[in-house]
């Protein structure tokens, strides 16, 4: 094995001080073009390579952001997972990702240990975060940004699409449509996403003198979204249209609807849903839904991560991106709206 090669071996190769082989090889840091082309030749003459670690421990940055996700079996959240971290790589951070339970217990554990890799900062992706875990990164300096989940703590930034205006969307399409027997599956209720999308939801058909005809909760769950739609649909008298609180749910819905209990989809029962995954715009789906702006929402997470990290006494944001309908074909179409 050849002998490893060191920053002092590049800067020797390069005519230049250690120091600025080290500015060159630090994200952010003030170096001449020249100075930085002759180092990165020798680096590469010489297969150079500069250890993350060991500068983390001379600055105190790691400069890896922690990324808690609740699930990926909704294709929402491989898309954001992406998103965030092309936004965090342009500004020379890298993405650790742990999995962990919506809330409780499983939720902390999992923060503990992701706290034990000395990240600089934390995104929560539909992930609650206790109090007690809220002020211990306080304390350390490490923030935290709420990604598509808002929580009751003046403490933490959130970043969500405007769930509450996109639910109210949904409901006004609705009864455009001329539905008058209109259900909601909803996910799990402790998410203030679900919470919102349905308070929108509700609000538009209350403002047009319906109600919710029927309910249901299947906790985000694909399989629960099928076991609840089979026992909302075999009743004698069954909706003419369901808002599925995500695309996740509106597929399995869709799924059961068509090839289980024989209705049609729209003629029989319109179905709306939640995010716009990929596969909400595939033939097979054709799904209306409320658009989340993953890029938009990525971009301002990150953007107030970084004004954290370098001001800790920037005061914490709650950000509410507005989402668009996109209308498809699973929902009857009212007159004078265009798909």
């Amino acid at each position: 094995m050849g002998k490893k090669v060191t920053a002092l071996d590049v800067a020797e190769r390069a005519g230049v001080s250690r120091s600025a082989v080290s500015r060159v090889f630090t994200p952010g840091a003030s170096v001449s073009e020249r100075t930085a082309k002759k180092v990165r030749s020798a680096a590469e003459a010489l297969g150079y390579r500069p250890n993350v670690l060991a500068r983390s421990l001379i600055t105190g940055r790691s400069r890896i952001i922690g990324l808690l996700v609740a699930y990926l079996e909704n294709q929402f959240y491989p898309e954001a997972i992406e998103r965030l971290s092309h936004e965090l790589q342009k500004r020379g951070y890298h993405v650790l990702v742990f999995m962990a339970a919506n809330s409780g217990e499983e939720a902390d554990e999992v923060m503990e240990e992701l706290l034990d890799y000395q990240v600089d900062g934390i995104i929560a992706a539909s992930v609650g975060m206790s109090n007690d875990l809220t002020r211990r990164c306080e304390a350390a300096g490490i923030p935290i940004v709420l990604f598509n989940r808002a929580q009751d703590d003046d403490r933490l930034s959130a970043v969500t699409s405007d769930n509450y205006h996109g639910g109210r969307k949904l409901a006004e399409f609705l009864v455009a449509g001329g539905h008058g027997r209109i259900a909601h599956i909803a996910g799990w209720e402790g998410a203030s996403t679900q919470r919102d999308r349905e308070a929108g939801f509700v609000a538009g058909l209350n403002a047009a003198g319906q109600g919710l005809f029927a309910r249901a909760v299947s906790d985000f769950q694909f399989e629960q979204a099928k076991a609840v739609a089979r026992d909302m649909f075999s009743a004698t008298d069954i909706p003419d249209a369901v808002f599925c609180a995500n695309d996740h749910m509106a597929f399995a819905v869709m799924d059961v609807l068509r090839f289980e209990l024989g209705l049609s989809v729209p003629g029989d029962v319109s179905v709306v849903g939640y995010d716009d995954v990929t596969l909400a715009a595939w033939p097979s789906y054709d799904l209306t839904t409320v658009r989340q702006p993953a890029g938009q929402m990525a971009q301002a997470t990150v953007g107030i991560l970084m004004d954290r990290l370098s001001d800790p006494d920037t005061k914490p944001r709650r950000v509410a991106l507005d989402g668009p309908l996109i209308i498809r074909g699973s929902a009857r179409i009212p007159k004078g709206w265009t798909s």
